[in-house]
């Protein structure tokens, strides 16, 4: 028997893991495919409220397409929609890294009492939340206002801060940051543990800064878990809905104060015009897949490599 045939691996040991994926790809073709196929084909039909109750829908091929494209309301809520994921999912990542190199700096005792404070903001249900900060920020009793008005030469007794789309959307990123912040520094304290605490060290009696220490060997070292969150983030803030919906609520309920969740519920929802909603759905996937791309492609490359 030759030493190449000796070395060689069994062909079972080869197959085994393409047979051990096969149920998780099928359920995920059960419970994704499914419903991404539903969409499309409904984005290529008449599909309104008769439709619901069994009447056939009329095909029409891509028409609901072209009315979209020709919508200017629509890329308005694409732009409004983009800026804010990329605004909030920005600052979500600046302040969980910051939050993540405290846990990394302080005491036992100082980073518990950081990690449950997390954890409580994080695990609050989003409902709840929503209340307590519509009232922080309501017009005539908000802590906010009461807070800001103390201060001299600051007038801000009973402004609303849901009356313009400036004031509304950055109450809007506030609270976004607020629920997102603790996965992010959780993630990255993760990834902060495996930086050696030796090349610290070693870079530490080279002359390196703590700045230094941070961009020449922990921001490397961290960098795959900090592209998995950014871009979980970006998924997950272009997809906001019941944030805006409760402050639309409890403010105006102009279609400037629409992202695209809100957007895609109202035209389902209000105008019945489920066809159109899928339509604007299939559009959130593909933003969704030329956000992933540069991830996806950073992945490819590393496998090759």
């Amino acid at each position: 028997m030759s030493a190449t045939s000796t070395l060689r691996p069994p062909r079972r040991g080869i197959r085994t893991p393409h047979v051990l994926l096969i149920p998780a790809i099928v359920i995920l073709l059960l419970g994704m495919g499914y419903p991404v196929i539903w969409q499309i084909v409904t984005s290529l039909q008449q599909y309104g409220l008769a439709q619901q109750f069994g009447k056939p829908a009329p095909f029409v091929g891509f028409d609901n397409y072209v009315t979209l494209a020709t919508n200017p309301q629509l890329w308005a809520v694409v732009a409004r929609s983009l800026l804010f994921c990329i605004v909030t999912a920005a600052l979500t990542l600046a302040i969980g890294t910051l939050l993540s190199l405290l846990m990394a700096a302080v005491g036992k005792v100082p980073r518990l009492i950081l990690q449950v404070s997390l954890l409580l903001a994080w695990s609050m249900p989003v409902v709840a939340a929503m209340t307590v900060w519509i009232w922080l920020f309501d017009r005539r009793r908000g802590a906010i206002n009461y807070l800001l008005d103390m201060i001299p030469g600051v007038n801000m007794n009973r402004f609303d801060w849901l009356s313009t789309p400036i004031t509304f959307f950055a109450v809007a990123s506030i609270i976004v940051i607020w629920m997102s912040v603790p996965f992010v520094a959780f993630s990255i304290y993760a990834g902060l543990t495996q930086v050696s605490d030796e090349v610290l060290e070693a870079a530490q009696l080279d002359g390196a800064n703590g700045w230094g220490r941070f961009w020449g060997i922990i921001l490397p070292m961290i960098r795959p878990v900090i592209a998995i969150v950014l871009l979980l983030q970006l998924i997950w803030d272009l997809r906001v809905f019941t944030q805006i919906t409760m402050l639309k609520d409890a403010g105006s309920k102009s279609g400037e104060y629409d992202l695209l969740g809100t957007y895609i519920y109202k035209l389902g929802t209000s105008s019945e015009d489920f066809g159109m909603a899928s339509a604007v759905s299939i559009l959130v996937l593909a933003i969704t897949i030329a956000l992933s791309w540069f991830y996806i492609r950073s992945l490819l490359k590393d496998d090759e490599a």
